[in-house]
Formats: structure tokens, sequence, C-alpha cells
């Protein structure tokens, strides 16, 4: 079920009376949770359902297997081991299986075999990535004693399987997300009308902003090769746009849902597009992923101890594991290599902590070195995202080639694509609107943390903008990008 869906319209109210009038105790109240979730992520596929119901009781499962061995280490390794293999085969033979068949049939080829690869024609079910990870770091936590084992199977269920964040994050850590689901939760006006708020701007950013910019975004890419140099900056400028607005719109729809049910959620974009550096834009974008990957793969490699080199060669690693994490195809690797080679001379400098304050703080504008900061740090972005929407490692390179053309200093064309000038012109001044509010509340939580007293005013601007996301909605609903992960 898609958050931009008439069905969710409807879910969404009948899912909120029911949990907060009718299903009153909490043991009901997570049993039904587990339910709704499950009818919303089985609105797609319900053979779905029988991986995250085996990925939730396996994970169980071994939590309380970890706490019956306290004491034998051994066992309890064994257990958590035997865990986190089964998930990843899972998500592995899903999501990787033909990537690795394909390449090793090409490998084995090119010394002069002939193998015909063996694929699996098997739909990638919405969200695995997610709910594995999130799986993962219970049965790392309670295997490392930051966190007991539950014994609440209906608590445990609702914690992997709560519908708001269960397809695209965030990746909640068990030691923040399934406590609330093992306490009572009483129902707080002013949080749900925050979450009301931080739901009507993810819905701006997703239907407004990302979807138009997809229109350009795709028509450019599919036909790149038919481009002007300034026509393929301007494709490139919209995907990175649309990644951002699809991508922490459904983070923003997802935290402020959850505030609706009193259940507090992780931030998981942070204005990433006004970092002044790489390091800075890895600590504001996807930092649930980015935090899973320090904690349960980069320190437990070593993180910075033992050598500069050493911890190069970690922080390689997890830019090619995020890179990988995001699909398979070789544009992903090649995209996280491309991060990986930006961050490590920072690494190398002591300059990857250098940034950890709010880009012009207590001031309305950035001074010139930070506005020539955030432009050099955007335009690296930019390029990775190129990488990163291509189908392949030879239309990337095609595409940065087009790129690099002189046309790239005319003015944009874009033949072809049948999209007419008025949307573009609309299209971009609603880019302008998203970049310029969050600009102006950059130190709050979302776009919408107005600080306008005046409510007639308030509420004006909240009609205006339902009102353009109402006008906005395609007949189609468009699927979020990071469903395909």
């Amino acid at each position: 079920m898609l958050f931009n869906s008439i069905e969710f319209i409807i879910f969404l109210p009948t899912v909120f009376l029911l949990y907060w009038f009718v299903f009153k105790k909490l043991n009901l109240q997570n049993v039904f949770v587990v339910a709704a979730s499950y009818l919303f992520y089985g609105w797609w596929d319900w053979r779905f359902l029988l991986l995250i119901a085996l990925t939730s009781l396996c994970s169980y499962l071994s939590g309380t297997g970890i706490e019956r061995h306290e004491g034998n280490r051994r066992r309890q390794k064994r257990i958590s081991a035997l865990n986190i293999v089964l998930n990843l085969s899972i998500l592995c033979c899903f999501k990787y299986f033909n990537f690795f068949s394909e390449n090793f049939a090409q490998l084995l080829r090119s010394f002069g075999c002939e193998p015909d690869a063996v694929t699996l024609n098997i739909l990638l079910p919405v969200g695995i990535s997610f709910y594995t990870f999130q799986a993962l770091s219970y049965t790392i936590d309670v295997y490392r004693h930051r966190l007991k084992a539950t014994h609440d199977p209906a608590a445990f269920f609702a914690f992997i399987g709560f519908f708001p964040q269960l397809v695209a994050g965030p990746i909640e850590r068990a030691t923040n997300l399934l406590p609330q689901f093992t306490r009572p939760r009483t129902f707080d006006c002013d949080r749900a009308a925050d979450g009301m708020r931080q739901m009507l701007w993810g819905f701006f950013k997703k239907v407004v902003v990302a979807d138009n910019c997809a229109l350009f975004a795709n028509g450019v890419f599919e036909n790149y090769e038919a481009m002007s140099g300034s026509a393929l900056l301007a494709g490139a400028l919209f995907f990175t746009v649309q990644i951002y607005g699809d991508f922490s719109g459904y983070s923003d729809i997802a935290v402020g849902t959850a505030r609706l049910f009193g259940i507090d959620l992780m931030r998981n974009f942070n204005c990433p597009y006004f970092a002044r550096d790489i390091a800075e834009f890895w600590r504001r974008w996807h930092i649930s992923l980015t935090t899973w990957f320090r904690d349960y793969v980069y320190i437990p490699l070593g993180g910075s101890r033992g050598g500069r080199w050493k911890s190069v060669r970690n922080t390689a690693v997890i830019f090619l594991v995020s890179g990988f994490w995001h699909g398979a195809n070789w544009t992903f690797i090649a995209w996280g290599a491309y991060h990986a080679l930006l961050f490590i001379p920072l690494l190398l400098l002591n300059k990857n902590r250098r940034y950890r304050d709010t880009v012009a703080e207590g001031h309305l504008f950035p001074n010139f070195k930070e506005l020539l900061q955030m432009t050099v740090t955007f335009g690296l972005v930019l390029a990775g995202w190129i990488v990163f929407r291509a189908e392949s490692i030879g239309q990337a390179a095609g595409y940065l080639k087009g790129m690099c053309d002189p046309s790239l200093f005319g003015i944009p064309a874009m033949p072809g694509i049948g999209i007419s000038r008025a949307l573009a012109a609309t299209t971009l001044f609603f880019v302008f609107i998203l970049f310029a509010t969050e600009w102006l509340h950059r130190e709050r939580a979302h776009g919408l943390s107005l600080r306008i007293q005046n409510r007639a005013a308030r509420y004006i601007i909240y009609i205006v903008i339902l009102l353009v996301i109402l006008s906005s909605r395609a007949t189609e609903p468009a699927a979020f990008v990071y469903f395909q992960f």
C-alpha cells in the first residue's frame, strides 16, 4: 500500500480510530498494530508476508535463545550467527542471486567457457533490506548485552512490522523502538498535530516536488544520447532533487504517522544538501542506514582503532557495502566507491568531523565560504547520483561524457519528452519553495515547524499546501524510489 494512495487515505484514519478507541489495552494495541501492518504490507502481494513473518519469528527466537544460554558465550554466538546467516541468506537469495549468477557466468565466458547463467524468476519483496537490517540489530544488541531479550511476541512482531517505516525506513534500532511497544502509550494531541504537519510536508516533497522532477529526470535519462550537455545537467539536477524529495518525503510521512500512534522514530534526513563537505553529507543523508553500518560493521571491523590505514580500509568497506545494499548492480558499487574516494581524503586529513554544527547557525544567509563549500559538495553529490541512477556503468560513462560537451553552456532543451515549459517553471518554483523552507527551518525537525505565531496564517499555509498536493496528484500514484531497495 502506498502512502500517496486512496487506500492509505482510508486505511490510516480507520487504524487510528480503532487503535485509540477500541484496542485500548497495551497487548491488544500491539496485536492490532501487527494485523494492520501485515494488511498494509500484504496489499502488494500476500506472499511477502511469509518472509517478514519468518524473519520476525527467527529473530524473536534467537533473542530468547541467547538469553536462555546466558553464561555460555559459545552457544550464544552460534545462535546469533545462525540467525544472522539465515536472514542474510534470505536477503541475498531474493536480491543478489541473479547478480552473482550472471557475473559468475560472464567470468567463466572470459576464460572460454560457455555456461548458462542460472537465474531465479522471483519478485524482490518490498522493503526486505530495511526490515532485515532492523531484525539483525535486535539479535546483535541482545548478544552484546545492550538490550534484554523480549518475551512479548506481539511487541516484537510490531517492532519489526510497524507499518509507517516498514518498507523504506527509518531502519530503527531495537534499543529505541522495541521498548516503546512494551510500555503503555497515551494520546498526545500536540504530538499528533506536529506529526500531521510533518506528514503534510512529506507529501509535499513526494507528490509535488519529487514526482514532477521525476518526469524530467526519467525523460532525460531514457534519451540521454540525444540530449545536449546542458539538458543532461538539468536532468541530473532534477534527479538529485527527486531522490531527496522522494526518500526524505517518505521518512517525514513515516515519522509523522508514527507520532499519531504515540511512537517516536529517529530522524532520517537533516538537510543533507546544505552540507559543507562529503563527511557532513553522510551525517545528514539516510542517517539510520549510515549509523547502522557504523555500529554493526565499521566498529566491529576495528573502526578507527589500529592505525590510519585500517581506518581507511574499514571506511572503504562501509561505502562499498552501502552501495551494494542499494541494489544488485555495478552502478551502486561504483557509486559507493566514488563516495569512498571523496570521504577518505577528509579522513586522512582529520577533517571528517569538522562540521557537526548547523551551517550559518544564527544567520539568515551563509557567508561566501559556506556557500562555496555547499555548492562544491552539492556538485560532487550530483555527479554521484548520475552513476546511481544509470542502468549500467556504460550509460553512466556516456551520460557524464555527454555532460562535458561544450553544449553544457547552452540553453537546455529536452526534445521528445513531451513536457511543457509551464510545468517546468512550476516544478522549479516548488523546488525553490522546498529548499527555501528547509533552509529557514534547518535547525528544526521538519519544514513545517513554523515560527509563525498567528494561528490563522498557519492554517492558511497548511490549506494551500494541501490544495497544491491534491492538484498535483497523478491518476496513478507513483511508488517511492527506495521501495526497490
